[in-house]
């Protein structure tokens, strides 16, 4: 079983659209955010073109702000793939989304449920003393997990914390046991792995094209409908590189031109953070890309005679 990843705007949807159509085969979609309808420009959905032309899963399945975890979608992926298999139709899982990545070919420790009453704590040294604070103490306590995050992912940063202080133990240790246990399923991990000024020169170039199609406009139209959510952070798809800064512009924080410049850094910061993810947490036969379309089409020749 094929699964492409790499990090954002590196060329894995165009990749596993080739191998897909070549091979008559299925794209299990793991990106987190493309499963929410409303979330097009920002989130670099496949064209309608290649949706029409390949069924893609996990992609317009649900609204922004219904819950979908990456264990969710670990386990209807893994019974969608299953249900390919029986039909003899080839899946192929792409994507950047580190968690969802992880639960799939990893699965997930045994995590203890949520304590309100070290949350709370949490949450309010969080307000009080700053992320960045409560983000060096998890470096010290379990520098792998930290390696995965950054001071403004706040969610994963107090839970892991509240993790940390109900089991005693880290999460990378309750992982690390999980994996030990779990029959993986015979999957082949392919990343793309890009020179870093290539991979941000078309990271800046897509920002620009994504503003150049209307990004503004669509995240116009998310923050007049989820305006009070979007004050109260109470919905993670909103906190989403491409659209957070706009919701800031619209706020009058700055203007659009800034907003722009700060889409193409924190994508670029974002790119950094899934290539460690990658590299440290998971097992990927990393493969040269140049972005060329000689490149591509010699990549996808290869993985097609991989696919089963």
């Amino acid at each position: 079983m094929l699964v492409i990843l790499g990090p954002t705007a590196s060329g894995k949807s165009e990749l596993a659209f080739r191998v897909a159509s070549a091979t008559g085969g299925e794209i299990i979609s793991a990106d987190s955010r493309q499963v929410y309808r409303g979330m097009d420009i920002g989130t670099a959905k496949p064209s309608r073109e290649m949706l029409a032309a390949a069924r893609h899963h996990f992609i317009d399945e649900r609204e922004v702000g219904e819950p979908f975890s990456s264990g969710d979608f670990a386990s209807e992926a893994l019974a969608r793939i299953a249900s390919l298999a029986s039909k003899g139709v080839p899946a192929i899982v792409a994507g950047g989304s580190t968690l969802y990545l992880e639960g799939l070919l990893k699965g997930f420790a045994d995590l203890p449920q949520g304590d309100q009453e070290i949350r709370a704590r949490l949450r309010h040294e969080l307000e009080h003393r700053g992320a960045d604070a409560l983000y060096r103490r998890l470096a010290q306590i379990d520098p792998e997990q930290a390696r995965t995050l950054d001071p403004t992912k706040t969610q994963r940063l107090v839970r892991s914390l509240e993790i940390i202080e109900i089991s005693g133990t880290t999460v990378t240790a309750l992982r690390q046991a999980a994996a030990a246990t779990r029959n993986a399923p015979p999957f082949t991990v392919v990343g793309l792995d890009l020179p870093r000024p290539l991979l941000y020169d078309r990271i800046d170039r897509r920002c620009g094209q994504m503003m150049r199609d209307g990004l503004a406009d669509e995240a116009r139209q998310l923050y007049d409908h989820y305006r009070p959510e979007i004050a109260a952070g109470s919905i993670n798809a909103l906190l989403t590189v491409g659209y957070r800064e706009l919701f800031d512009c619209f706020e009058g924080r700055f203007d659009l031109q800034a907003a722009t410049a700060l889409i193409a850094q924190h994508t670029r910061n974002y790119a950094k953070r899934q290539l460690t993810f990658f590299k440290n947490r998971l097992n990927v036969e990393w493969v040269a890309y140049l972005g060329s379309k000689t490149g591509m089409d010699g990549l996808a020749e290869k993985l097609c005679r991989r696919v089963t």
